[in-house]
């Protein structure tokens, strides 16, 4: 069964507020989960879930009709499928830090050809660069820490996290780990199909299909898009979106333009598939 949300916060996208949006199921249960401590400043989040226009499945959708209605033709949410439970207390803020404080991380510029690599020690990224998005800062100025992990280093995170189940043929997955701040995200681009899911924190997405290029300029982040850009598109230009949280994942199908705004300080990996 479907959890709906129980308490809607309606606001301007840039109003920084301190209320959470909590879900519930009908028995009570609260899905929300905590931050994993990665919430330094409380009144920094977008209140602006967006609307959600993507199907959402749980462990019902078998997988041929994953297959055949989504695989190749549509995204889909997915709910349930695996538990993460010790993957999400992995990454908690205190864990990771423990862990892997001292390794060095690569960062990319948040653009859409993300040009420039800045290599620095996890702790450091944390204390000084993993922050909320300015409005008026580019792409190519703010540093986003997803992907391009030393997968050796850290194989003993990964080997907890259990990947979606739906596999294409011909395809083998790979992982891309990443931590964001509020308000960061990187603007519309493309590639191979894969999966997003959310650790701790919100994750909204935005979509359009291969044949429909979406108007954005590469160097300007999503934050702004969504300020300036998003809200003068008529009907039949919005993209397809949704906002996802922990214990939910994302798919994507292969060359479908995407970006994506971080809600919250977030936690966050994705499944490649080729």
């Amino acid at each position: 069964m479907e959890c709906k949300p129980v308490i809607q916060v309606v606001s301007i996208l840039f109003l920084w507020l301190t209320l959470p949006v909590t879900r519930l199921c009908p028995d009570g249960h609260d899905i929300s989960g905590s931050d994993g401590g990665w919430t330094v400043d409380p009144d920094h989040h977008l209140t602006d879930e967006g609307p959600c226009n993507v199907d959402i499945w749980d462990k019902s959708l078998t997988h041929s009709q994953f297959i055949q209605q989504y695989a190749y033709s549509r995204p889909v949410i997915l709910r349930g499928l695996s538990d993460n439970t010790k993957f999400q207390l992995l990454c908690s803020k205190t864990n990771l830090l423990r862990d892997y404080g001292e390794k060095v991380v690569r960062l990319s510029t948040a653009n859409t050809y993300s040009y420039r690599k800045v290599d620095v020690p996890f702790q450091e990224f944390v204390d000084h660069l993993l922050k909320p998005q300015s409005l008026d800062a580019l792409g190519s100025d703010t540093l986003y820490f997803f992907g391009d992990n030393n997968f050796t280093e850290w194989h003993s995170l990964f080997e907890h996290y259990q990947a979606p189940r739906y596999v294409l043929p011909h395809t083998r997955g790979a992982y891309s780990f990443g931590i964001s701040g509020a308000g960061t995200g990187v603007p519309f681009h493309w590639h191979g199909p894969g999966y997003s899911e959310v650790i701790y924190g919100r994750k909204r997405w935005f979509l359009y299909p291969p044949d429909k290029d979406p108007d954005f300029h590469p160097n300007h982040t999503t934050l702004s898009w969504v300020r300036d850009t998003y809200p003068s598109l008529p009907p039949e230009e919005r993209p397809i979106e949704c906002t996802i949280r922990p214990g939910e994942v994302l798919y994507f199908p292969d060359h479908w333009w995407h970006a994506t705004l971080n809600l919250d300080t977030s936690v966050f990996i994705s499944t490649f598939l080729g």
